[in-house]
């Protein structure tokens, strides 16, 4: 049954890919709607997920809570030391800033590698749910397939808005999309520990509070400070939560 709803969620994280390419004409609509939803999985999804997992405290702070932080500061790190390498071989285009605002295409690729390793641990969980029981089986699977639509979503939008080929964007968007059928049938042959998945669920949380609140929001309201932009970003964190509630 899992393996089955992993199905669905692969359908689910390609329609969220295909709705992110169709908009580009509403470019600043779609990274403010993609900006909404990682704040709404970050905050409402990952987080509390990672401190029940991984709940424990390492000098006076849950474990979780550094990873986030941990997380927050590797991508700030990653993204700062390839610019100044680009910048120090004269960027693309000779000023060091490059075709993109001095965006490096290696950190949209491993922003969405990142998305798809979060995928391949929704796949493990789901699994898990369904040796846990149906009815929590059930209430994973709702949540894995809704916000699937969100990761696809999220991934080719990462991914080409730091200047990667479109090639590139679809490549890690089929990835993201086979990454929760993998995790659900790795199930079927052992069962990742708890804490670990915890942790890296906070340490991943951080990542995507960096690319959400760096890259994606200010880039959405740089053209575009409209108020139609602020609203994708409410409704998509709203979004978010309606999930979250309806999967409990």
């Amino acid at each position: 049954m899992a393996v089955i709803v992993a199905l669905g969620a692969f359908l689910m994280t390609l329609a969220g890919g295909w709705t992110a390419q169709r908009v580009t004409d509403r470019r600043h609509l779609v990274l403010g709607l993609a900006g909404g939803l990682m704040l709404g999985v970050v905050g409402l999804d990952l987080l509390p997920e990672a401190m029940r997992a991984a709940g424990h405290e390492v000098f006076g702070v849950p474990l979780a809570l550094l990873l986030f932080v941990s997380g927050f500061l590797v991508a700030h790190v990653v993204e700062r030391v390839l610019a100044v390498r680009q910048a120090s071989h004269g960027g693309e285009n000779g000023t060091g800033e490059g075709e993109h605002g001095g965006r490096v295409p290696e950190v949209g690729l491993t922003a969405a590698g990142a998305m798809v390793g979060h995928s391949l641990a929704d796949g493990v969980a789901l699994g898990a749910a369904f040796q846990v029981g149906g009815g929590m089986g059930v209430a994973v699977a709702l949540a894995v397939i809704t916000h699937d639509f969100a990761d696809g979503f999220n991934t080719y939008t990462l991914t080409s808005l730091y200047g990667n080929a479109r090639r590139k964007a679809l490549m890690m968007l089929f990835a993201d999309a086979v990454a929760p059928v993998v995790g659900a049938l790795s199930t079927l042959l052992f069962t990742l520990p708890e804490e670990p998945l915890g942790g890296y669920l906070g340490f991943f949380a951080g990542v995507l509070l960096y690319l959400a609140s760096a890259e994606i929001l200010p880039e959405a309201h740089h053209r575009h400070p409209a108020l139609s932009t602020l609203m994708c970003t409410v409704g998509g964190v709203a979004g978010i939560w309606l999930v979250v509630g309806l999967a409990d």
